[in-house]
This record gives C-alpha cells, structure tokens and sequence, in this order.
C-alpha cells in the first residue's frame, strides 16, 4: 500500500485525479475502454471534481456503481444515484453508467443484475473511500471476506450512520436507512488498482487502524494491504495518527 499525504484536500483530490486519469487513459489507450468503480461520500468532492475536469475520452469509460441504499428515493439528497448523476453523469457523459436501484421491488434480484454486469468486466480501477468505523464501501464491520457474490445485501451499523448524519446527508439517525446494496470486499479487491481517498480528522483512527493493524473484518479497510496496487490518498488530519 502506497501513502500519499497533502496539506489540502484540493491538492489530494488533485493528485487523485491526475493518477486516476493516468489508469483511465492507459486502459482506453490500451484495451479501447476502461471500467471504473466509483464511490461517493463527502471524501470524493475534491476528487471528483478534478477527475471531470481531465483529458479523458468519456465515452469510453464506463463506471459502476459502488453502494446504494435499500428504499431510499432518488430525489433525496442522499440517494447516491443522485450524487453520482449530479457530480459525474451530468459532467462528463460516460460511455455507460451501471447504477444501483436501491428502491428495486427485490433487492437480492438487483443485486443478481448488477452482479452479472461486472463480472462480466475487469475493472481498471476502483474508487473507494473509508468510513469513520472502518468500512470499505457498505462493509461495516464485522465484514464479510468471504462471499465472491460481487453485490450484497449488508445491514448498517450505527457508527456508519450517525456518519451520514454528521456529514448532512440526514437530519437524524432515524432516517438513515439500515440497509444497504454494497459491492462485496473481494469484488472491489478484483480491480487492477485501488484508489482510496480518505481526508479529515474523524476518518484518522480508522486510517491508522487501516494501515497499522493485522487484516481484520472488524476493521475492514486493512484488507487494502493484501492487494498489490492500492494508493492512499490522505491529509494531514486523517493521516496525524500514524506512526512516522
């Protein structure tokens, strides 16, 4: 696992998305198209921001979509369908966009169709994040290692939560949904390079216990140190914990 530490979230979501381009356009430059994983969360603004701005031949990338909550309308500011069409599909126009329906009738059969769209594909690079308990996308702990379904149904915990709410996706605890549809942990770790954006002092414990700790379900972002390209993208207040 490669670190990378920057004074200001611009300057990392900057250097994010330089690299992220680079991946983009040797794929597309290579294999005629580049699949991409995309997150969403206050972490990946900067990001995002700079990625759309990049030299990419958008038609031929085409994104999936990392996590989604069960039930949850579109029209809410939290949907992440409306996240991802606002900040990424409005912007840039990919060649495709596999969204998630988190308000499907059957949530195991949505996660069957997604499932079969991305295994059809080898994924060039996934964009993640970390959450405040650790999570990695909808994975909160104790996470499932195990499964090799690419989505699952998971149930959220309450620190992951309270962290919706906190970021203002939510007006209270109450009406954060408790489930979710979430690319699986070996799904993700199937992608040929992992870019992990995770600013601000609330993420730094679950930063040191990511990069510190054994590989662990009940910190499930420490799986990113079995994977052979991952980069680390942080800011001097999630990266204070860490050891020098």
């Amino acid at each position: 696992m490669e670190l990378e530490v920057f004074d200001t979230k611009a300057e990392l979501g900057y250097a994010a998305a330089r690299e992220a381009a680079r991946i983009i356009n040797q794929a597309i430059s290579e294999r005629g198209a580049a699949y991409v994983i995309a997150a969403t969360g206050a972490s990946q603004f900067k990001f995002l921001d700079s990625l759309v701005l990049k030299e990419i031949d958008w038609a031929k990338v085409v994104f999936f979509h990392l996590d989604e909550y069960v039930g949850l309308p579109e029209s809410h500011r939290a949907s992440f369908r409306r996240y991802l069409k606002e900040r990424i599909l409005s912007r840039v126009q990919p060649g495709g966009f596999h969204l998630i329906n988190g308000e499907a009738g059957d949530v195991y059969e949505e996660c069957r169709r997604v499932g079969e769209l991305i295994s059809r594909q080898t994924i060039d690079v996934a964009f993640v994040g970390i959450g405040e308990n650790g999570h990695l996308a909808f994975n909160d702990p104790p996470a499932d290692f195990e499964t090799d379904e690419p989505y699952i149904l998971v149930n959220l915990d309450q620190q992951c939560r309270r962290q919706q709410v906190g970021e203002g996706w939510f007006e209270s605890i109450d009406e954060v949904p408790t489930q979710a549809i979430s690319m699986s942990i070996r799904q993700i770790l199937r992608s040929r390079n992992i870019l992990c954006i995770a600013p601000d002092q609330r993420k730094s414990v679950a930063v040191k216990n990511c990069v510190e700790l054994d590989v662990s379900p009940m910190h499930p972002a420490s799986i990113l140190q079995r994977h052979e390209s991952v980069k680390l993208y942080l800011d001097r207040e999630s990266a204070s914990l860490l050891q020098a």
